[in-house]
């Protein structure tokens, strides 16, 4: 455990981000599975609404490095493909 003041505010911010992070990537996760299961029943409607969200969320992430930002790129353009094979 830390003991220097510096130490433990550091471990302080740690946690603080960390739990943001998490979040951050847990309502990623959602929105990517809410695009899939629209794409799954084929509403065409809420996939493209669902596919806005998580393609900012997406973006989101690849900015702060909570994944390469080439991964993010990929993940919008292959929900993207999926949302317009409805079609």
């Amino acid at each position: 455990m830390a003991n220097h003041a510096s130490a433990l505010k550091r471990a302080r911010q740690d946690q603080k981000k960390r739990f943001q992070n998490r979040a951050q990537k847990s309502a990623m996760r959602t929105a990517v599975k809410e695009v899939l299961v629209a794409v799954e029943a084929g509403d065409k409607d809420a996939a493209a609404v669902a596919l806005t969200k998580a393609t900012s969320l997406l973006d989101r992430a690849g900015r702060k490095r909570q994944m390469h930002p080439s991964q993010a790129s990929r993940r919008v353009s292959r929900l993207n493909a999926h949302v317009k094979a409805i079609a």
